[in-house]
């Protein structure tokens, strides 16, 4: 057995970035992206002050998230321990920009496919070095086996004197650095200088901790180190993604509440129970696949979904519980058009599951992005169906202008408990306790930088449960039930916002 790995003398490096240079050489990696980056971190207080050169890059990990939530198989783990990656097989999804913890990934903008360091395998299997590795002047890269106990990187994991990047994550990295100050690895540990020299640069996209999540979370000893040089790392996932999340809520809520109509013994209402419903659902998913399509880099290779899906990533088993409910609601709206509303009941036996797989599966897809802890919070399920509840009830208020419910009560009550109760769950996750990442994360949804969407979404419900609550008519519960939907794609996008708010390099 192999397992490659790079020792990273920190205290060796000069910060020349011929490292990152010759990278970019070897593989023409383009402007604006990076393989291999150098951070500079600056710590103490003048005159007595240090500069501390880092070199960042792929960790290879032996439990790499990347592997896991890549939905083709674009990136797998060569027979030598090096996580490695093929273009011909990447859609574009960036599910593992998300699910690297070490901000490794990036899509390249000319063939719009994730590219990573995969340690010059090219050039392994030839016997020859990495070209980062010969062009240090320093020696300050060096390559080991973690296998072979007797080699420098072993010798370093075994002692616990070398360090590794985000080590609470449990992936395992296989880059080890000696000589590290901590805080140049901890990108929670150092702010972006903000005196104006000319040696304190950082691109604009960079993700740091700002003053409202450095205030809700300071480090243990309270001493800050600053970042004077560092690279830009793109949030992947933004208002494409909110969007997805609101419409497959609003199918699989629809079709939630036709469910309890048709408990309630109104599943021969064809223009409200057995028709219509299925039909919203049915568009609703439409737009959902439009959406995930559309967000891809490769949208042209989206059915590598189903033609080479990996069986551990949850994007690929989300889309298999879809297809499953857009057969479900297919068969719903046949039964409804045939006039054979008998058959619903029956029909509610898959439909009732997979509506809630379709709400929920993202919590899954979720807790597989290491790199975004807000996101494996315990209440995001509970959280997702209870906003379907939501999504289904405040379209079906909307409905209602067109179509007299059966039930609209009913309807009103789903849609005020399911406001109240996902209020009551998002209280809940925001004041408990929290690692210093979530805390971060939390101060800038309710606080910091999303504090405008965040307010937003509570305006929303407060304006929805007024307007539905008292029943004062059709158009005051429909205009409630529209802004339960604006709300909940408020939240949504200020969610996932704020869950890439914090810096992970």
């Amino acid at each position: 057995m192999t397992r490659l790995g790079f020792v990273l003398d920190s205290g060796s490096c000069i910060g020349c970035h011929a490292c990152t240079v010759a990278c970019k050489a070897e593989f023409d990696v383009p402007l604006g992206v990076n393989r291999t980056w150098v951070k500079y971190v600056e710590t103490g207080t003048f005159p007595e002050t240090d500069r501390h050169f880092s070199v960042m890059r792929c960790n290879h990990c032996d439990d790499a998230p990347c592997i896991t939530i890549c939905p083709t198989g674009a990136l797998f783990r060569d027979d030598n321990g090096v996580v490695d990656f093929d273009d011909a097989d990447c859609i574009g999804c960036k599910a593992c920009m998300n699910a690297c913890p070490y901000d490794a990934i990036y899509i390249n903008p000319q063939t719009g496919t994730a590219h990573k360091c995969n340690f010059c395998n090219h050039r392994i299997a030839d016997g020859l070095q990495p070209s980062c590795v010969i062009v240090c002047p320093t020696n300050a890269i060096r390559v080991g086996d973690l296998d072979d106990p007797d080699s420098e990187i072993a010798r370093l994991h075994a002692s616990g004197q070398g360090l590794v990047r985000s080590p609470e994550q449990h992936t395992r990295p296989k880059v080890i650095y000696a000589g590290a100050d901590p805080r140049s690895l901890d990108p929670l540990a150092s702010a972006i200088a903000s005196d104006g020299l000319i040696w304190a640069e950082t691109t604009a996209d960079h993700p740091t901790p700002t003053p409202v999540a450095l205030g809700a979370s300071p480090p243990p000893d309270g001493d800050i180190a600053r970042t004077t040089y560092t690279t830009g790392h793109s949030r992947p996932w933004g208002g494409a993604v909110a969007a997805y999340l609101v419409t497959k809520a609003v199918a699989a809520g629809v079709m939630l509440v036709a469910s309890l109509l048709v408990i309630l013994g109104h599943g021969d209402n064809q223009s409200t129970v057995s028709v219509l419903p299925p039909m919203v659902a049915g568009a609703f998913l439409v737009v959902t696949g439009a959406l995930l399509v559309g967000d891809l880099k490769q949208p042209g290779r989206f059915y590598y979904l189903l033609t080479r899906g990996s069986r551990t990533s949850w994007l690929v088993k989300g889309a298999y519980v879809l297809a499953g409910f857009a057969a479900c609601c297919a068969a719903w709206w046949i039964a409804g058009l045939t006039g054979a509303g008998g058959v619903l009941p029956v029909l509610l036996v898959p439909t009732v599951p997979l509506a809630l797989g379709t709400a929920g599966y993202t919590a899954f897809l979720f807790a597989q992005c290491e790199g975004r802890d807000l996101w494996q919070g315990r209440m995001l399920l509970p959280v997702l169906l209870v906003q379907a509840v939501v999504a289904g009830a405040g379209a079906y208020t909307v409905l209602d202008l067109f179509v007299h419910l059966p039930e609209v009560g009913a309807v009103h009550l789903s849609l005020l408990f399911g406001l109240v109760v996902n209020f009551a769950l998002v209280v809940i996750e925001v004041v408990g306790r929290h690692t210093r990442h979530v805390t971060m994360a939390i101060a800038e949804l309710t606080r910091g930088t999303q504090r405008s969407r965040f307010g937003a979404w509570v305006v929303a419900n407060l304006a929805a449960c007024l307007l539905v609550a008292p029943n004062l008519g059709e158009v005051p519960s429909a205009v409630g039930g529209l802004a339960a939907l604006v709300g909940l794609f408020a939240y949504e996008d200020a969610y996932l916002r704020a869950g890439q708010s914090v810096p992970l390099s």
